[in-house]
């Protein structure tokens, strides 16, 4: 099983491991464009502040991301697993996983970046502000830039299993599967509902779908779950207490659409 998460917009300190070696991340097939990404990135912030803030999409009160990204190549690092933070991962809690939970967390989750493209929890990155959106004067719109590397690097970390997809739409812009991979591909939409004099009305979630999914991810790497298709994921979950309805493709090669049914957020 392969889950797709997205990152946070907000991220903990770098830490005090040595700097950033590309060539030990996750996925060596995206090495080259990580290593773009992040000469243009660190040029940007290393020069005019105004611009680089402009370009990221942050206010004035944010300088100090700019001169973090400035210095990416002698930051310290951490685990991805750390330095990721929010609603998702604080549902998730990977500090709190036992042994085997976390063995199996490092194996099935891939984060997705805009300036990474997507690492795993353990592999060990700085404290940076570089999000899907961003279009970066020299290499364009993240989004897209990362496709042609994707393409090629997730069908195979997805191997022949389960994919998860819990990305938020700017983060699925990067990598869309295709052919086999999409029929073993599930999506979750996170919706609540209410009983309004007698009548059941559903709406989607925003801040709350995310600790939705931390909490689902949470429970099937502490069952020991490893489903191996969207039906199998869609009986795990019921199993877990989830009540869960699911829409299969009608023609292959089309990704499983499940929404979770939530009364309390």
């Amino acid at each position: 099983m392969l889950v797709l998460l997205p990152p946070s917009e907000g991220k903990a300190a770098g830490g005090s491991g040595k700097p950033l070696d590309l060539e030990s991340l996750s996925l060596p097939g995206l090495t080259a464009a990580r290593a773009e990404v992040l000469a243009e990135l660190v040029a940007l912030c290393a020069g005019d502040p105004d611009k680089a803030r402009e370009v990221l999409g942050i206010g004035a009160g944010l300088k100090g991301e700019v001169a973090k990204n400035a210095g990416l190549r002698t930051a310290g690092t951490r685990p991805a697993g750390e330095i990721y933070t929010g609603v998702l991962y604080d549902a998730l809690g990977l500090a709190t996983l036992d042994a085997a939970a976390r063995e199996r967390a490092e194996r099935s989750l891939l984060v997705f970046s805009g300036l990474w493209g997507a690492v795993r929890i353990g592999d060990r990155i700085p404290s940076y502000r570089c999000s899907m959106g961003v279009k970066l004067p020299g290499l364009g719109a993240l989004g897209a830039y990362w496709r042609g590397p994707m393409a090629t690097a997730l069908p195979a970390a997805a191997g022949e299993g389960l994919v998860l997809d819990l990305r938020s739409a700017a983060y699925a812009t990067a990598w869309k599967p295709k052919g086999e991979v999409a029929g073993r591909t599930a999506t979750v939409r996170v919706l609540q509902s209410k009983t309004v004099d007698g009548v059941e009305k559903r709406s989607v979630v925003s801040h709350f779908n995310k600790a939705t999914k931390g909490r689902l991810v949470r429970d099937l790497l502490t069952a020991g779950l490893a489903p191996a298709d969207p039906a199998e994921l869609v009986e795990a979950l019921r199993g877990l207490g989830y009540v869960v309805e699911a829409q299969a493709p009608a023609k292959g090669g089309k990704p499983w659409a499940l929404d979770v049914i939530v009364t309390e957020l």
